[in-house]
């Protein structure tokens, strides 16, 4: 992953005696994402990926993400 010029993003423990360097910008675009997919799996039939179809799949999620944006 080195040589495909993979960094780090997770956060590290601090008491690493040799703290890696991480991109503090992607890290909260990270941080993000996983915050939204947690709210998304809040949602019982997107958690369990009830609906029978992909398209009813899709629109449920952009259900979910409009109720987001309106709270």
């Amino acid at each position: 992953m080195n040589e495909r010029g993979a960094g780090i993003v997770n956060s590290q423990r601090p008491q690493r005696l040799k703290p890696l360097a991480i991109d503090a910008e992607v890290y909260k675009w990270r941080h993000l994402i996983d915050n939204v997919f947690c709210k998304l799996k809040a949602f019982k039939r997107i958690a369990m990926r009830a609906c029978k179809t992909d398209k009813s799949f899709e629109s449920l999620i952009y259900l979910c993400s409009a109720l987001f944006n309106s709270r």
